[in-house]
Formats: C-alpha cells, structure tokens, sequence
C-alpha cells in the first residue's frame, strides 16, 4: 500500500478550509438563532430559547415566512417535476438526429451565459406587454425552468451518451413496444440519474432570486422574503429562518440520497435480469 503523497495532504487542507469557508458562517446563525427573547445580532449571547423560532409562525412586520416558504416549495416542486419530463424528453428526442437539433441545443444552452438579472426583466416586460400579470405560478415559473432545464439535458445527453442499447434490443426482442420498453426498461435503469435531475431542478429554483426578481409578482418567494427581511428586521428571527430553511435544504438531500440508493440498488437488479436473458 503506497504513503500518502504531498499533494493528498494539500488537497485534503484544501477541502478542509472550503468546507470551514462554507459552514463557518452558517454554524454561527445556527448558535444565534437560539437567543433569548432579549438578544440581539450579535456576541455574546443573551440566553438560551427557541423564542425566535415561534415568533417564524407570526406575521412579520416585513415578509411573510409561512407564505413565502409555501410558495417556494410548490414553485420548486413544479419545476423539478417539470425539468425530470421535458430533460427526459429531450434527451430522448436527441438521440436521432433531426433538423434543427444543433440550433434547438445552443437556443437552449444560450440562457446559462444570459445574466440572470437580464432574464427576468425580460420576462417581466414581456407579460406587461402581453397586458397579463406576473405570478409565482406563471411567469416565475417560466423564469426558473430557463434556469434549470439547461442542466437537466446537459445531464441527459450524458446518461444517454452512456447507455446501452443493447437493453432496449432485449426488450424488443420480447416482443416490447417502444412504450412499454421506455417505461419498463429505460425509465427504470435511469432512475437514479433522473431523481439526481429533480433534485437539482428542485434546489436550483427553491433559492433562485435573479431570475424571480422581476417576474413572480407580488407573492415573494422565500428568497426575496429574506432579502426583504434583511433590510429591516434586526432581530434573531432572520437567524432563525435561515436555520429552518437550512434544515430543510438538508432534509430535502437527505431524502433524494436515499431515493437515488434505493433506485440504484432496483436498476443494478433489473440490469442483472436483463442480461440474464441475453
């Protein structure tokens, strides 16, 4: 077994420091957001309570944490179960070449390199054009899929750049329509990389604020909530909901990890199934 070479240790101190750049702050808001009812922003603490975390369930002066949270998790549920079918039908229909398809990619490629800012001022406009209102559940939705689709069929043109098609000639070759072989051979063999879809699409529009500013309306989201509440509140509540939602971002990982581990363990079978009637 071979010693561990200089540039392990560098890359490990590397990570080290990344992973302290990346939680430092965080583990501090977690401290403060359990003040007593008399503390403040800052050092030293003032006692200990979770005063802060029922005064969330309270209508605040600026921002709506109950509503704008809710609004965020729908918002963000539609587009990840949006982003899964349109990547999944994507990447399906760019597997054959058709007219239009090298364009049809840059097209939709070209609104990662687009400021996000610039994205939703143009959505924006266009519904005030249109004489129609902008809403979480419209405009903003359109708003987050130009964010999140983009990377949804990046990742499936590479799981399909990768994917034997000598599973869909198997099931063919049982007599399986086109149909039945994307839903009983396909899907399943590429589940784990479609719940890895849904995740990003998902984490990607519950705290996008650039793209939203301009285009979701009066309902806030919860991004825009907390950019409000920084302004204003000076209380360890704005502490408080950035624990909560932290919680929450971990939880929702928690959960995708172990969906994608169960789906990885049912494809690795259904693989050994279907090789075993080749």
């Amino acid at each position: 077994m071979h010693g561990r070479t200089p540039g392990c240790y560098l890359g490990t101190a590397f990570f080290a420091l990344f992973v302290l750049f990346l939680y430092g702050p965080l583990s501090a808001i977690f401290v403060l957001s359990f003040q007593g009812p008399d503390g403040g922003l800052t050092f030293p603490m003032n006692g200990w309570s979770v005063h802060w975390f029922g005064a969330l369930l309270e209508r605040q002066a600026v921002g709506d944490f109950q509503g704008s949270f809710l609004r965020s998790f729908e918002l963000g549920a539609v587009v990840m179960a949006a982003t899964v079918a349109i990547s999944l039908s994507a990447g399906l229909a760019f597997r054959r070449r058709f007219r239009g398809a090298g364009l049809l990619f840059y097209v939709v490629v070209a609104s990662l390199i687009i400021p996000s800012i610039l994205v939703s001022l143009g959505i924006g406009l266009l519904f005030r054009i249109l004489d129609l209102d902008t809403a979480w559940w419209s405009s903003g939705l359109g708003a987050h899929l130009t964010w999140t689709l983009p990377f949804g069929l990046l990742i499936m043109f590479a799981v399909f750049n990768r994917f034997d098609k000598a599973y869909e000639e198997v099931a063919r070759d049982q007599g399986a329509t086109g149909a039945q072989t994307l839903r009983h051979v396909v899907v399943p063999i590429i589940a784990p990389s479609l719940v890895g879809v849904g995740l990003l699409g998902f984490t990607l529009s519950y705290d996008e604020f650039a793209r939203t500013l301009l285009a979701v309306g009066t309902d806030l989201t919860l991004p825009l909530s907390i950019y409000g509440m920084t302004t204003n509140i000076t209380t360890p509540v704005l502490y408080a909901l950035g624990t909560v939602t932290t919680g929450f971002s971990f939880a929702v990982i928690a959960v995708f990890l172990v969906a994608t581990r169960w789906l990885q363990r049912r494809t690795a079978a259904r693989r050994s199934h279907v090789t075993a009637r080749t």
